[in-house]
Formats: C-alpha cells, structure tokens, sequence
C-alpha cells in the first residue's frame, strides 16, 4: 500500500508538471522505476503512459475551454505527430538510442541558455504565420518531436513548448495548450503499442490516473491564473532538471 500511495503522489506531481509545460516523466518515470526495480522497463513506461494520457487529456479540454486555439493549424500537426510517434517507436527496435542519450543534455542547454538570453521569448502572443503556412509548420514540429518521443521520449512536452514559442511565435501559455494536444497524441500512439503487449499494469493505472488528473487540475488552473510569465518560469525550472537528470544518464552510459 505504501508502495502505490509513493507512486500515486508522483504521478499527481506529473500531472501538475505536465498540465503547465511538460516534462512530468522527469518525476513518474524514475518513481517507477525506483519503487518496482525488479519490473520489466516496458511494463513501467507503459503504466507511466496510462496514467499521463489522462491527465494531458484533462489539461487539453481545459485549456481549450479559456485558450483560444487555432484548431485548423493544431490538427495537421496532431496527425503528423500521431504518425510520427509510431515511426520512431518502430525506430527504436533498429537503432540504439544511447548516441541521442549523450547530446540530449547538450541540446536541453541550448534551449535553456537561448530563452534565457531571450527575455522577452514566449510572454506575447504574436504568431509568425498564418493559414498552410502556420499549419505546415505546426506539422512540422508535431512531427519532429512525435518522432523524438516514440525514440526516446524525456523531455518532449518541453521540445514542443520551445519550438511553438520559437518557430511559431506563440507565447507559453498558448504554446502549453497546443503542446498539449500533441503531446495526448504522442501518448495514445505510445499506449497503443504498450497494451495489446500486456505492458500496462492495469491493477494500479486507475490511480495514477486519477492523481495525475488531480495534478493536472491543478497545474492547468494555476498557468491560466498566472499566465506566460509564470509558465516561461517552470518552463525554465523543468528544462534545468532535464539537463541535470539526462547527463546524469549520459555519464551512467
């Protein structure tokens, strides 16, 4: 009982990561893992994906009910990253990911130091492109990150936060709530695999799940309360914790 209270107050930490910018496997993931080290990987990341897919999926109606998003952009890029998340999911089975587990703490820095170099990146709200254009363009990160998060997967809600800002020119707050949509696609691709293969532990999912909602209602209430401003801020919290957590994976390698 102890065992799933531990694991159930970090999937509603995920979830309250999750809800504002991404990046709550940082917490669930390792919890997981930490908790039931004799499981086999695959069975954890699977229950990790069915309790999180819930909790994007509440943060998604959420923010849709207060944000106004431009669905004709969101759905080409909700597709691509569908399709792209089974694509590096196949991938993963061909080639080794370890390469992308070293430069991954470089890149997090990249993306860390740039935003903030860039004080003023993601606090307005001025969109760089409109009709295909915009649409295109959206697919294009949908499809990058999908990709990245079928392969390998840590920090993706966070990749898709950054590229809407930087690429599309959303600030954070819309960029979380689109990042959310795709990230919810990203995540059913990734349950659909893990299920029909038995690595779901169903017994304790219903209460990941409801904590990660809880965490999620409270973290969505808390971005739209506060804005981008506060959202940029976690938003940097998240990705500095991503450095230190990846490289210590890539000196473990």
């Amino acid at each position: 009982m102890s065992e799933l209270l531990l694991v159930a107050l970090a999937s509603a930490l995920a979830g309250f990561i999750d809800a504002i910018v991404g990046g709550g496997g940082l917490v669930l993931t390792p919890a997981l893992f930490a908790v039931y080290p004799q499981a086999v990987p695959a069975t954890l990341l699977g229950t990790n994906k069915s309790a999180s897919v819930w909790g994007t999926a509440w943060a998604c109606t959420q923010y849709a009910r207060r944000v106004q998003l431009n669905w004709r952009t969101l759905w080409p890029a909700v597709v691509a990253a569908l399709v792209s998340a089974f694509l590096g999911a196949w991938a993963v089975t061909l080639v080794s990911p370890s390469g992308l587990k070293r430069a991954l703490p470089l890149l997090l820095l990249a993306v860390l130091v740039y935003t903030l170099a860039r004080k003023d990146l993601g606090r307005t709200h001025c969109p760089r492109f409109v009709g295909r254009h915009e649409a295109l363009a959206a697919a294009v990160v949908g499809a990058t990150v999908g990709f990245y998060d079928g392969f390998f997967g840590p920090g993706t809600g966070s990749f898709f936060v950054f590229l809407f800002v930087r690429v599309l020119g959303y600030d954070f707050l819309h960029a979380s709530a689109s990042a959310k949509l795709l990230n919810l696609a990203t995540n059913i691709a990734a349950l659909a695999l893990f299920a029909p293969k038995g690595h779901v532990w169903w017994h304790i999912a219903p209460v990941l799940a409801a904590a990660n909602v809880g965490g999620s209602l409270l973290g969505t209430r808390l971005a739209l309360r506060h804005g981008a401003g506060f959202v940029r801020a976690i938003f940097i919290t998240v990705v500095s914790a991503l450095i230190l957590k990846t490289s210590f994976d890539a000196l473990r390698l």
